[in-house]
């Protein structure tokens, strides 16, 4: 078997690594230059499985030329309700979303902080913004998810997460 991605390192590669490790198999990787060649690719059976984003995916889904077996976050996708996470098929907790998160200078005044902040969770609130995301099948994060301290957290908790698959793999920084 095969896989394929949009390259190494990239996170169509570690949500795989991520995924075959939790599963406990070694499956060949195959890096295309960009996750359109890897879906085309797979489409035409040349691949056996991709972890794609749903945004990228989502066209060939509803096409009918690929099939989506689990959706790799602790939700299901509002445009794909009927297909499962990876967590109710037996791998709990798993989780291997994209993720945005704004950064700042360290040495930022908290004022400045704040008010950044709060700018960004408004636009993510606006409804316009809210609507055109799903459209796309992009979540955007619960209000529970936007806090500082949350990110700080999260960005400790997802390199942890990420450093054994990471490190087994073999992907390195050139």
């Amino acid at each position: 078997m095969s896989f394929g991605s949009g390259g190494s390192g990239s996170a169509t590669h570690l949500g795989c690594v991520l995924l075959n490790t939790a599963i406990g198999v070694n499956v060949q990787h195959v890096p295309y230059r960009g996750s359109a060649p890897a879906l085309q690719d797979l489409v035409a059976g040349r691949i056996n499985y991709l972890c794609d984003a749903v945004s990228t995916a989502l066209p060939q889904i509803k096409a009918g030329t690929v099939k989506p077996l689990a959706v790799l976050a602790l939700h299901r996708s509002v445009v794909l309700p009927q297909v499962p996470t990876a967590a109710e098929q037996g791998l709990e907790g798993f989780e291997a979303n994209n993720w945005i998160g704004l950064f700042l200078p360290r040495k930022t005044p908290d004022a400045i902080v704040r008010q950044l902040h709060d700018a960004t969770v408004k636009a993510m609130n606006a409804p316009a913004l809210r609507v055109r995301m799903e459209t796309i099948g992009t979540d955007l994060v619960s209000a529970d998810r936007t806090s500082t301290d949350y990110l700080k957290h999260f960005v400790s908790s997802e390199i942890e997460k990420w450093a054994v698959p990471i490190k087994a793999s073999g992907v390195s920084v050139d």
